[in-house]
């Protein structure tokens, strides 16, 4: 039986108040729902959530991996308790519909006086996520009768694809408090071959953990589960989350890590150097790319650029089966394969340019790395799977460089933002050593908004802007719009001007084709740009703000507390440009100091230049780290303040007349 993990089953879950309870028996699949006592239908609070719009009274998960179809059973029991609560009556259940289905949902809605209403109505199926060959959808339906009081309950089972065996994750909370809530796990048991199961847990506090009775079923228990608040500019939700993950292991069965990890490493550089060992035909196509004289970075460049010219399929809008078949596509066993028939996956793509560089003569070596954007990787948990991407590391001038060519619209040089600053294992024959990627550069993603404006008298700024996106910045745009037309394109960049301005009426035309296909070079966008009301009126003068492009700071860091660290997906900048003509007989008669703040790993600059009929602003903001914990939120939130402080800063225009009576 093959095996294969998955995350599916994550939801959403937070640090607990737990303590031993009893529950209500386990429901038989297929049975009908449990009784509900009189002064739960009567609840109207939960002193475990104060002022909370609704809590989750009970939960039940249990899963069966024994059989033909491994299944998970699962009874969700929710008191409404304010009008606002009454959205909890949409459900959705996330699933990814190429590996689970959902089947027996029953639901039904009590009211306080005991009465029910049986849920009969239509279910539909809602795509949440959609990429790269994968879609996740949710389904969805609404409780029938929803009221302040009422009492939801729904029952389902998830069928897992059958021959298979996933792994399984009991995530402990979800949005709402959950008063009570039980899990339990039948392993699945191998006749025929070694499979083991190990689990690992966060945020269980001691005492509680799961526990494998005499039956072999493992359990856990629990109670007074706080909702999970999710915050702004916050780590992935799956390194924050209380849980237990149950993994299924059939290939590398070592227990101590570091045997683990040498035996994943000697076998995934077996696998990749049959897959790169065509030293030939490499040597050859080499010598297609390069000039013999070409200095040695040179050469990395040409050989760079060239593989990103092979078709990438990873990128490509997914192919029905027919489709495939029609356009007669073999399979790429190896990187000869993928240089003579121009094709192939991000990864493969990723080994092509691994082989050309060995054959022009540069050590080198393939690095499996786990990607941020889920969760950070920890090699104790001994989770293989985990190291999802593939980087290439170079030796050059004495220095190690990383390359990721099969990320699309990677420029040379630089990695996909959820594979810098990671952990990767750099294969070779002995097992491979640990390595950690570098963290970029603020200066390696910029947004430049350089702008020529007109003041109006009644107060519009008129005129041109140039915002011109540099590195990671400029992948992310063009990765966003890759399957787009012209128009959504053009739409796209306007509506990303518009609210780096953030004023109601703005008009944003975008007057150029910005270069979408390249690597290398910046997204630049011109617009003509109309701002109204952007002076206010005080008696006989004019008010003017410090900033244009300064929206995007503006609800920064509101709230007073933080639970959670801030993190951000890659170091940035942002500098403005701004130049404004004055109308016709107004001068400034008074411009705000200049503001230099530098926070160490923030930094932000604002001055304003009077030139007599126009005005000089120029702004920049530094973000210059990838995570912090939650401790200095105080002070990172005081520097946003300040941010917000200087951006709106007035300047005050006055007729030139004023100034001379």
């Amino acid at each position: 039986m093959p095996l294969r993990s998955s995350a599916l089953r994550a939801l959403l879950v937070s640090s607990i108040t737990v303590g031993l309870i009893t529950f209500t028996p386990k429901l038989a699949r297929g049975q009908g729902f449990p009784p509900v006592s009189p002064e739960d239908l009567k609840l109207t609070a939960e002193p475990g959530a104060p002022g909370a719009p609704a809590f989750m009274m009970y939960r039940e998960q249990d899963c069966d991996d024994n059989g033909m179809t491994s299944h998970q059973d699962n009874y969700i029991r929710i008191k409404i308790l304010t009008e606002e609560g009454r959205k909890y009556a949409n459900i959705e259940i996330p699933f990814n519909k190429s590996l689970e289905k959902i089947a027996n949902l029953h639901a039904r809605t009590i009211q306080p006086d005991g009465s029910s209403v049986e849920f009969n109505g239509e279910t539909f199926d809602k795509t949440i996520v959609k990429v790269q060959g994968l879609q996740y959808l949710a389904k969805t339906f609404t409780m029938p009768n929803v009221q302040v009081g009422s009492t939801l309950e729904y029952r389902y089972t998830m069928d897992l694809e059958e021959h298979r065996i996933f792994s399984n994750h009991w995530i402990l909370s979800g949005p709402l408090f959950t008063r009570e809530a039980k899990f339990s796990l039948k392993p699945y048991v191998s006749k025929t071959t070694p499979v083991h199961l190990r689990w690992s847990w966060q945020g269980v506090p001691n005492g509680l953990e799961p526990k494998e009775g005499p039956d072999h079923i493992v359990r856990m228990e629990i109670k007074n589960i706080p909702a999970f608040q999710e915050e702004d500019f916050m780590p992935p939700p799956n390194e924050l989350k209380s849980r237990v993950d149950f993994i299924y292991e059939g290939t590398y069965l070592e227990s101590d890590p570091d045997a683990f990890w040498q035996h994943v490493g000697k076998h995934q550089n077996d696998i990749l150097e049959k897959f790169v060992d065509k030293r030939k035909a490499m040597a050859s196509a080499v010598a297609e790319i390069v000039a013999p004289d070409d200095p040695p970075e040179v050469k990395l460049r040409k050989i760079y650029s060239r593989v990103q010219q092979v078709r990438n399929k990873s990128f490509e809008l997914r192919k029905s089966a027919q489709e495939i078949k029609r356009d007669k596509e073999k399979v790429d066993e190896n990187v000869e394969d993928v240089w003579k028939r121009g094709y192939g996956t991000h990864r493969q793509l990723t080994w092509l340019f691994l082989a050309l560089a060995r054959a022009a003569g540069f050590e080198a070596y393939g690095v499996p790395v786990s990607s941020r954007r889920d969760y950070f990787f920890n090699p104790k948990t001994m989770e293989y799977w985990k190291l999802n991407s593939a980087v290439v590391l170079v030796k050059l001038d004495g220095k190690d460089l990383y390359f990721d060519p099969g990320a699309e619209f990677n420029s040379f040089g630089n990695l996909t933002w959820s594979e810098t600053g990671v952990t990767g294992l750099r294969l070779d024959a002995n097992g491979g050593s640990w390595i950690k990627t570098p963290v970029p550069a603020s200066s390696d993603a910029r947004i430049q908004h350089t702008a020529n404006f007109k003041l109006t008298e009644d107060g519009a700024l008129e005129g041109t802007v140039t915002t011109t996106y540099t590195g990671l910045e400029a992948m992310y745009h063009r990765l966003d719009v890759r399957n787009s037309d012209d128009v959504t394109r053009k739409k796209f960049l306007e509506d990303r001007l518009r609210n780096q301005i953030g004023v109601l009426g703005t008009n944003v035309t975008l007057t150029n084709t910005p270069d979408w296909d390249s690597s290398e070079t910046p997204v630049v966008a011109e617009f003509k740009v109309s701002i109204p009301g952007w002076s206010s009126n005080a008696g006989k003068r004019m008010l003017i703000p410090a900033a244009v492009f300064a929206a995007g700071e503006k609800k920064t860091f509101e709230r007073s507390t933080r639970s959670f660290p801030i993190y951000f997906h890659y170091p940035y900048q942002k500098e403005d440009d701004v130049t404004i003509e004055l109308p016709s007989g107004w001068q400034a008669a008074n411009v705000p100091s200049p503001i230099t703040k530098d926070g160490h790993v923030v930094a932000y600059d604002c001055k304003v230049e009077n030139n007599k009929t126009t005005l000089h602003l120029t702004r920049k903001v530094t973000v210059d780290f990838l995570m912090i914990d939650a401790k200095y939120y105080p002070g990172l939130r005081d520097f946003f303040q300040n941010i917000r402080s200087g951006d709106e800063q007035q300047i005050v225009l006055e007729p030139v007349t004023s100034s001379k009576n």
